[in-house]
């Protein structure tokens, strides 16, 4: 019996920190990562390795919930080490860690693909990696929210301080009180029998919600969509696959995405997003026309908005300060198409911390416009995702393997 075996009934008592291990070749970077990962007191560094063939050995001498896995390594890199590390300890969780280089953007995504649950784009040097403080921000927030969804899935406690309703990097939200309000829809029950008289009429507009909590729907508009929106970020780049994948065929209205992430993984995923669909997906580009039928990812580093231009819709692509902390951000592309498209707009917020889309879909939602939302349960973290669902503004809160349908269902008339 391997130690983990031994082990893991003690040391995965409720509420005790995370156990993570962290892989990665230069002493200097492993530094700066078990510093900031053992700063926050919902996370204990047991153990590092500098290789591949290291960590597996380490993964069966300590009972590990996550890895920080290096790409390039000497004697076993993190791409040969990875499946290895799935076999031995199945649901561990994997969040890789590369340069900002076009090389390891691909890889990163690829591990994805494999296993790996996230990714952690590193600065290039080791002065920078201590200097960024997004970047420790992002790992340190990562690390806790794949491990949290770990330890749901097993019904054990998560860390009384791994969520931070409020706080400065908007890893939470604050739950608004619950409201004892007609048409106020319980997410236990199915939402018709619940629709007050006065919106009885629109209540095919709206479908039973899975949140733990008490959420208000709201009816959607009832024209057809002209264009579909959609926001995410953490666990957002495997949401937006499956989410795709539930379209039946190619949509007949243009697709904006504003997914967070940096530049080189932005024109990374588009092509992956080309190839699993079969549609044509690129980052957009200043002054392109917006075009049905293809999908346009807002590029890292820059916010995303459409204009009208010449008579026609064309992608604006800004250099204005970060929203929510995030560059690109969801609100300005959303408010952009509200101006352009109004309650003709159809907006998707996927799985991501914080609260980025919540301003841009109350203003949606002011002229009559709908709003999906993926729930609690199949997000990584329900951040954003929470954040419209408990201020009232979605149609439909739905698990990510129902949005993608009813998205569709919408985009081709049917409410």
């Amino acid at each position: 019996m391997n130690s983990f075996a031994v082990n893991s009934a003690a040391a995965a008592a409720p509420g005790k920190p995370y156990r993570v291990m962290v892989v990665d070749d230069s002493a200097i970077i492993r530094g700066f990562l078990c510093r900031y990962l053992s700063e926050d007191s919902d996370i204990d560094v047991v153990t590092t390795a500098n290789n591949g063939k290291v960590a597996l050995r380490q993964l069966g001498q300590h009972d590990i919930e996550a890895v920080v896995l290096d790409i390039e390594m000497p004697e076993m890199d993190g791409m040969t080490a990875l499946p290895l590390i799935i076999k031995q300890k199945p649901g561990i969780q994997v969040v890789m860690a590369s340069t900002l280089t076009l090389k390891n953007a691909e890889i990163s995504l690829r591990a994805m693909q494999m296993g790996a649950v996230d990714y952690v784009p590193k600065p290039e040097t080791a002065r920078s990696v201590n200097a960024s403080i997004d970047f420790r921000r992002e790992l340190v927030e990562k690390v806790k929210a794949w491990a949290a969804r770990s330890r749901k899935k097993r019904g054990e406690t998560i860390p009384g301080a791994s969520v931070s309703p409020g706080s400065s990097s908007g890893a939470g939200f604050v739950r608004p009180e619950r409201k004892a309000t007609a048409g106020f829809v319980s997410a236990s029950r199915p939402a018709a029998a619940n629709v007050s008289s006065a919106r009885q009429g629109a209540s095919e507009n709206v479908a039973s919600s899975t949140a733990k909590d008490d959420i208000t729907l709201r009816p959607g508009s009832r024209k057809r969509p002209k264009v579909l929106a959609v926001g995410s970020s953490t666990g957002g780049p495997q949401a937006l696959l499956k989410f795709f994948a539930a379209f039946d065929k190619k949509p007949d209205v243009p697709v904006l995405i504003t997914q967070h992430m940096p530049a080189t993984f932005t024109s990374i995923l588009a092509n992956h997003l080309a190839q699993s669909t079969g549609w044509t997906a690129q980052e957009g580009k200043d002054g392109d026309d917006v075009r049905a039928g293809e999908i346009y990812i807002a590029p890292g580093g820059k916010h995303m908005e459409v204009e009208q231009k010449g008579g026609k819709n064309v992608i604006k692509l800004t250099d204005e300060p970060p929203e929510n902390f995030c560059k690109p951000a969801v609100d300005p592309m959303f408010r952009s198409l509200v101006k352009i498209y109004g309650d003709a707009m159809l907006a998707v917020i996927l799985t991501g911390m914080g609260h980025d889309g919540l301003k841009g879909s109350r203003e949606l939602t002011k002229i009559g416009g709908t709003v999906l939302a993926q729930d609690e349960a199949s997000s990584v973290v329900w951040g954003m995702p929470g954040a419209v669902a408990t201020a009232g503004l979605c149609t439909q809160v739905l698990p990510l393997d129902e949005i993608g349908a009813a998205t569709m269902k919408r985009l081709q008339g049917g409410l």
